[in-house]
């Protein structure tokens, strides 16, 4: 099922086909097609969350925001890479005026989220950031949440409704289903979306990740600006999630995140059984709404390649008005929205 939301939005003069074709031909040219502008419907971003809090697991000590009523329903956002939890700071009081409680954290690697050991690997692979939310939900008594995401959220929020559909009473997920494993990754793909994978082989570099210690904060804002290239964020808004990025594992976990996936990088073997399952792509039957702007800059795949992953109740939201990869910070009521509706499924 498939509903087009067009929403309405004021646009500063731009250049859409410019950015696009960033995209498709790199860098050049940056500075002259994109110049900072103002964030869809506010001049200003709005306040930062004004409670912030931590969590100890067995490895981490978890920041993350919360909002809303402590008994009401559980709703935990996840972020994805290079934003933070300010991706739902208007999402998050949308919510809670709605009676749910919202739990936003930071990924490990990100903002005030700290891992506790100097010894434990500074992993990124995909089914250790799944666990880290599913063992906060076990240190907060959380037995059972909506969860939503995008990005490397969105990655996540399908893991943990494929391999723990006990914990996961319904998903919103932007660019749906996301789950990968390191065998699928050995094919190659057309060269127009390898190019769009340009970070990724950066990344795979000594002089990737040297490039992205050094340059992180810009680095972070050119991928915003070719993800989403109709959004006019302006540097305030950016700022505000570029602090995340100071984190002292960032780095490291974005690097090892992007070389696990090649299979450049080794996972930790206690994660070896749950990656053996990932890699056979297992259908998710919890309720999902899944949701895609309509200029996402980002590589992501089509609807129609992951629908038949969900086999419980399934709609799927295609979003207007020049909507990117950001989908929660650039439209947040239509992911409200979702959210609300994916509860009632």
């Amino acid at each position: 099922m498939s509903d087009t939301i067009n929403l309405r939005r004021r646009r500063l003069l731009g250049t859409t086909v410019a950015g696009i074709g960033l995209l498709e031909l790199g860098l050049s040219g940056l500075a002259d097609a994109q110049t900072a502008g103002t964030t869809r419907g506010a001049a200003t971003p709005p306040a930062a969350f004004p409670d912030l809090r931590h969590v100890e697991t067995a490895t981490l000590s978890i920041g993350y925001a919360q909002a809303g009523p402590s008994n009401g329903p559980v709703v935990i956002l996840v972020h994805g890479w290079p934003y933070d939890i300010h991706s739902f700071a208007e999402v998050t009081p949308m919510l809670a005026a709605a009676g749910y409680r919202v739990i936003v954290p930071y990924l490990r690697g990100y903002g005030g989220t700290r891992i506790l050991s100097a010894d434990t690997p500074r992993n990124g692979q995909q089914a250790v950031i799944a666990r880290d939310i599913i063992e906060m939900m076990d240190a907060l008594k959380i037995d059972k949440a909506i969860l939503g995401g995008f990005d490397w959220g969105a990655r996540t929020v399908n893991i943990i409704a494929a391999l723990w559909p006990e914990r996961c009473k319904a998903m919103v997920s932007v660019s749906g289903y996301l789950i990968g494993s390191q065998k699928a990754n050995e094919t190659p793909l057309p060269p127009k979306a390898e190019l769009a994978w340009w970070y990724q082989f950066y990344f795979a570099t000594e002089r990737g990740r040297a490039g992205y210690e050094a340059n992180r904060h810009e680095f972070n804002k050119l991928i915003w600006r070719l993800a989403s290239p109709q959004w006019r964020f302006d540097d305030a808004t950016y700022d505000r999630s570029a602090v995340s990025f100071d984190n002292p594992d960032h780095v490291a976990i974005v690097i090892h995140n992007y070389r696990w996936r090649l299979g450049l990088a080794q996972g930790e073997p206690q994660f070896d059984a749950l990656e053996a399952r990932l890699a056979a792509a297992p259908a998710i039957a919890v309720p999902t709404i899944t949701m895609e702007g309509d200029a996402n800059g980002a590589p992501h795949p089509e609807p129609a390649a992951y629908a038949k992953k969900f086999t419980g109740k399934y709609q799927h939201r295609n979003i207007g008005g020049g909507v990117g990869h950001n989908l929660p910070q650039e439209a947040p009521r239509a992911f409200a929205d979702a959210i609300i509706d994916v509860a009632r499924f």
